[in-house]
């Protein structure tokens, strides 16, 4: 049975707008109980006048477990737990501010929602009806290109802790872990903000595409769910991963692929295989 049924209850974390927001209308679509938690009360509003049914809306900061208290009072069981709150940012070395921003969203964001409700999914009876996790990832946590180490970092640990929240509950036949990694998605860390006029870049996907991508993918049990877009199909994706990670097992230095003494090697290497 999928999670996506009449009566589930899901708590999406940055959800009133991008993917999250797309997702909750899946859910609404479903029938479902769901609860949107969202920092950014001007798009809260604005999903609230979009979003009709069972629908509960929660300002509060992702990075406050204070926060996280006050949700999983409100909030006391989910079938559905999506953390999907992140931000973007750029800065550098000796801007703690720009790192403490950034890691305080995407990675204890989801840290905390993790520790506020995955005693109940280790808890759930063996007969319940089907419960999934979901944490939004990002490529950069995997293929690392240079230029925002903070961001970068902050999703590499997220795919960590997804990694290991799946081998937790390998034993729970009726609760599945999910990492989604969005490619170039029209969001508003791409401008993408709610009530904007800006033309989706044709090499992006939408929202919904991501959504559309992620349901059956999930409904067949994937954990890593690695999402395409216009730009970029599988197949690359797959060859930037590999070449990636054939800098520690080759012995290279970093980020080979960005270097311009190894951007030759590495083309002829992504042209051939």
């Amino acid at each position: 049975m999928s999670v996506f049924r009449k009566g589930a209850r899901a708590l999406i974390t940055g959800g009133a707008s991008g993917i999250g927001l797309a997702v909750a209308e899946l859910c609404v679509k479903s029938d479902m109980s769901v609860s949107i938690v969202d920092f950014n009360q001007e798009t809260l509003s604005l999903a609230e006048k979009t979003l009709k049914g069972d629908v509960k809306f929660i300002k509060a900061d992702v990075s406050s477990v204070e926060d996280w208290k006050k949700i999983s009072e409100e909030v006391k069981e989910v079938d559905f737990l999506m953390l999907n709150a992140g931000v973007g940012g750029q800065g550098t070395w000796g801007d703690g501010t720009y790192f403490q921003k950034i890691l305080n969203t995407n990675l204890f964001g989801v840290i905390n929602g993790l520790n506020a409700y995955v005693p109940s999914f280790q808890s759930r009876s063996d007969d319940a009806a089907q419960a999934a996790i979901v944490i939004t990832g990002s490529k950069q946590g995997i293929t690392n290109p240079p230029g925002n180490p903070a961001y970068n970092a902050s999703k590499a640990a997220v795919k960590s802790l997804a990694e290991h929240l799946s081998f937790d509950l390998k034993d729970k036949k009726n609760v599945d872990v999910h990492l989604l990694v969005p490619g170039w998605t029209f969001t508003g860390l791409s401008g993408n903000t709610p009530g904007t006029s800006k033309p989706k870049p044709d090499g992006a996907w939408t929202p919904a595409q991501v959504t559309s991508y992620m349901q059956p993918a999930m409904q067949n049990h994937k954990f890593y769910i690695i999402c395409p877009d216009n730009d970029v199909d599988e197949a690359t994706d797959k060859k930037r991963m590999l070449w990636s990670v054939g800098d520690v097992v080759e012995g290279r230095p970093p980020l080979t692929r960005w270097r311009e003494e190894w951007k030759g090697e590495a083309k002829e290497w992504m042209d051939k295989n």
